[in-house]
């Protein structure tokens, strides 16, 4: 694409940066609407150049490609105009850009995004409010209230439910293990962790997870002070779920050792094959043993738009905490999530009273402060905006028709996948996520691994189809994430073909160098 056609017709209305550094001509006021207005003008028509672009998801440049473009940059030397600002953002970035709304976009939890939610980031940052406390966002409290009271009634959660909006879903649940932890200790070892640091049997505190669980569970264990020799892997079933039988047999285990178990995550949508634990026997299993029970629900939250596959989340609503994404699965930007209790009292154990910003003899019914429920965030954007702008102008129903589009045509390419003999399926999936591999006719004396990975890296820096990859017992393997309403069973089939056309290629380079 040319690149005067992504240069915008509005970037030359604007004003060049004045030399008086007290004019604050650049300031966001009341002065300054017109150059505000121009500016954003000029950045939609970017975007316009960006959605122009529908022959491939990536441009395939290499690292040491696009790293030389940033040699002759200043920083200390600022751009004369906005025309010029655009040029070389577009070179730097936009061109560069990975398209996630191209169903030839196949490979990581990046959903494309809808467009109320685009038109609610404009009013985020440029009013900038902070949802800390009532006094910095007045509206925002109680729109981000209302989703999560909205969120929690999804999951099955009274009305005694509560959460805060965080920033990821790796963030959610080191929320939900710190109060799990807290929770052990206040109400099994009448120790307060927040005030008097680890119990001296915290070196025993066990969590028990699938052994394909999200890896932030290590991260957290091990920010919280437990070590990552606090986490249990569970083994899973032929569907890679949390094997309930063998959950139970591991906290016995720990049990016998002299290990306390105190908390159980479960995962409803797991990043590498998007299934779902069996959320009602791991609760059942978690309240014999006064365990808490977090549901890592980052991707499977989806299913909770949908009529179709609701009852795959059956058992959430037994849940004492769960993570929400709304980036990953309600087409929302990045980033929106949040992280939910069944119990709105568990959220004062991590609660702490600063005089200058919530002070203790406040009356938080009157003057409601979010900060009250969130860990790492005092400062903290107003994410909500997005999810209230999706909802009320396109409704839950739309959404879960979207969520039942994309599962209904990943059973479609699961389908398709396993009845070929060009390939190898490992599973089929509760969501969207397909982990596969190319087997070549002929695979005596052939690398699969390596031609799975030579595959994924040519497409890759074809720019042609952008998929994942994952190992399984320590085989590579190719991963399909559908994560996009528009991507049809024919795109699959024609994604199919390329790799089908670069697996051939490897074989054939294989038999070249064999016969050379």
């Amino acid at each position: 694409m040319e690149k005067q056609t992504l240069i915008s017709i509005y970037a030359t209305e604007l004003p060049e940066n004045e030399t008086d550094d007290t004019s604050c001509n650049d300031i966001f006021h009341e002065g300054t609407e017109t150059e505000y207005r121009l500016a954003i003008r000029a950045a939609a028509e970017q975007i316009s150049g960006f959605l122009k672009n529908t022959n491939k998801p990536f441009s395939g440049i290499k690292p040491a490609a696009l790293l030389a473009e940033f040699d002759s940059i200043s920083l200390d030397n600022p751009l004369p105009d906005y025309k010029s600002l655009f040029a070389e953002i577009n070179d730097l970035y936009i061109k560069h850009a990975t398209a996630f709304h191209l169903p030839e976009y196949i490979a990581h939890l990046n959903c494309p995004v809808v467009i109320p939610a685009l038109a609610a980031e404009v009013i985020i940052s440029a009013i900038n409010s902070s949802q800390d406390t009532y006094d910095q966002s007045a509206g925002g409290t109680f729109i981000e209230r209302r989703l999560i009271d909205w969120t929690g009634q999804q999951l099955g959660y009274s009305s005694q439910c509560d959460g805060v909006f965080t920033g990821g879903g790796s963030q959610s649940n080191l929320m939900g293990l710190l109060v799990a932890r807290d929770y052990y200790a206040l109400t099994y070892l009448d120790h307060n962790i927040k005030l008097d640091g680890h119990p001296a049997t915290a070196h025993k505190f066990r969590i028990f997870v699938s052994e394909k669980a999200h890896f932030s569970n290590q991260k957290n264990a091990s920010l919280m002070g437990l070590g990552e020799q606090a986490i249990i892997k569970v083994a899973t079933d032929e569907r890679f779920r949390m094997d309930a039988v063998k959950l139970k047999l591991a906290i016995q285990q720990e049990i016998e050792k002299g290990n306390i178990p105190i908390a159980i995550v479960a995962t409803a949508g797991t990043t590498d094959f998007g299934n779902i634990d069996p959320l009602t026997a791991i609760a059942h299993i978690a309240k014999q043993h006064n365990m808490w029970m977090h549901v890592d629900a980052a991707y499977g939250c989806g299913l909770l738009l949908s009529e179709k596959y609701r009852h795959l989340l059956n058992g959430i609503e037994l849940a004492d905490s769960v993570t929400i994404d709304y980036h990953k699965s309600f087409f929302q930007p990045i980033s929106s999530s949040a992280f939910l209790v069944r119990n709105k009292l568990h959220l004062k154990i991590i609660k702490h009273h600063a005089d200058y910003l919530n002070p203790k003899e406040q009356d938080y019914d009157e003057l409601p402060a979010q900060i009250n429920k969130s860990i790492t965030q005092s400062t903290r954007r107003f994410d909500a905006l997005k999810l209230w702008f999706t909802l009320r102008l396109m409704g839950k129903q739309k959404l879960g028709h979207y969520t039942d589009k994309i599962i209904d045509t990943t059973e479609q390419a699961a389908c398709l996948i396993e009845g070929s003999h060009h390939f190898e399926l490992l599973s089929h999936s509760d969501l969207g996520v397909l982990v596969f591999r190319y087997i070549p006719q002929n695979s005596a004396g052939t690398d699969i691994c390596a031609m799975n990975l030579y595959i994924k890296q040519t497409m890759f820096f074809n720019g042609e189809v952008l998929v994942a990859s994952t190992k399984v017992n320590d085989r590579f393997y190719l991963k399909f994430t559908i994560l996009n309403p528009l991507t049809t069973i024919q795109h699959i089939q024609n994604i199919l073909t390329i790799i089908k056309k670069h697996g051939k290629d490897y074989e054939q380079r294989c038999h070249d160098t064999a016969n050379s």
